[in-house]
C-alpha cells in the first residue's frame, strides 16, 4: 500500500498500482498548469464516506510506494483517470481490463 502526501495535511494510502496510475493522471494535468481536485473514498475505520483535495502546482505533492519494483502501465486506465480530470474532479476508479483481454 503506497500514499499519496498532499501538503503538510493529508497522507492518502492508495494501492500501489492504482497510485502509479494516479501519478500519470495528475502530474500530467499539473504540468500543463491545470488545477482540479481529486476526490477518494475513505474507508470504514475512517468513518466512510468521501474527500476532495484541490490540486495545484503550488502545494507540495509526494508519491510513496511500499515496493521498489516498476509496475507495468495500463494506458487504457491512465486515459480513464485522464477523462475524469478534464471534468474537473479526478476519481480513482477501476482499472478496466485492457483492449484484448478475455
Amino acid at each position: 500500500m503506497g500514499s499519496l502526501f498532499y501538503g503538510g495535511e493529508y497522507e492518502i494510502e492508495i494501492d500501489d498500482r492504482a497510485l502509479a496510475h494516479l501519478q500519470i493522471a495528475v502530474l500530467s494535468k499539473l504540468r500543463r498548469g491545470e488545477a482540479c481536485s481529486f476526490t477518494w473514498s475513505v474507508g470504514k475505520q475512517a468513518g466512510s464516506g468521501r474527500e476532495s483535495v484541490w490540486l495545484h502546482e503550488g502545494v507540495a505533492l509526494r508519491f510513496r510506494y511500499d515496493s521498489a519494483q516498476a509496475i507495468s502501465l495500463n494506458p487504457d486506465w491512465i486515459a480513464v483517470l485522464t477523462a475524469t480530470g478534464h471534468r474537473g474532479d479526478i476519481q480513482l476508479l477501476e482499472e478496466p481490463v485492457p483492449a484484448g483481454s478475455a
